[in-house]
């Protein structure tokens, strides 16, 4: 495993990089955590050793205020998270090992995966959004995001949430964001991997991405949350087989 720091325009984004054991040349994955997580999380790892068994090495990256990169997180917007992960795949690229590019995330970071598998469609092979949050642009046009109601068109300063809370431009920025358009952009493969019983993210969201990707699989691991608590065996095995069919 390799540790270092991405910089993308002076911001410092946290990295690490796993190969398989014994590789000189071979495909890599970048992937990206959800809202509040980080690159540790039991289900990122999870995904990650997966990928590596499949003979796939992962480049986690950690977006602006979150985990060990820089940034606060109540300051943090989806295009910053949009810059922040352009950077990643512009570091990727010049990676001298690499065979062929994936993108996979997981929430806030699946909602990224659809939008950066549009701006970049001929960068990735493939793309896996995890449990993609991809109706937080809806939510934020609607007036309600993470449980808390406010004026969609007169916007709060702040958005109280949890602990801690958000600036306003968090929800300013959502709200000028139409997934729909990166979506019908992107070509090749999709893998959507949802829990069966996620509260957090509505499965209609998934199915209807499903449908609106040119040549997308759904995956629904029966009995899993949000993270795929107790079901991680189940995640590791469907990410595994789609990779044991490319590389």
């Amino acid at each position: 495993m390799e540790e270092f720091y991405i910089d993308c325009d002076g911001i410092k984004l946290h990295a690490k990089l796993d190969k398989p054991e014994g590789a000189e040349k071979c495909p890599l994955c970048i992937l990206i955590h959800g809202f509040t997580g980080h690159m540790e999380e039991e289900h990122l790892i999870t995904t990650q050793k997966a990928m590596n068994e499949a003979g796939v090495a992962v480049l986690r990256a950690e977006m602006y205020g979150h985990g060990g990169s820089d940034g606060e997180f109540r300051k943090h917007t989806l295009y910053k998270w949009v810059t922040n992960a352009l950077a990643v795949v512009a570091y990727a690229k010049k990676l001298d090992f690499v065979t062929d590019l994936y993108l996979c995330g997981h929430s806030q970071g699946g909602l990224l995966t659809m939008l950066i598998g549009g701006m970049c469609r001929d960068d990735f092979k493939a793309i896996i959004p995890m449990s993609p949050a991809w109706m937080i642009p809806d939510y934020a046009r609607k007036g309600n995001l993470l449980g808390v109601d406010y004026d969609p068109v007169h916007l709060p300063e702040e958005l109280p949430i949890w602990d801690t809370a958000l600036d306003g431009d968090y929800i300013r920025v959502a709200q000028t964001i139409h997934v729909e358009d990166e979506i019908d952009r992107y070509e090749g493969p999709v893998l959507l991997i949802h829990g069966g019983i996620d509260d957090v993210v509505p499965m209609a969201y998934v199915e209807k991405a499903a449908k609106l990707y040119k040549n997308a699989k759904l995956v629904v691991v029966p009995g899993a949350h949000h993270c795929y608590d107790g079901h991680l065996e189940e995640l590791a095995d469907t990410i595994k087989n789609f990779f044991m069919e490319r590389v």
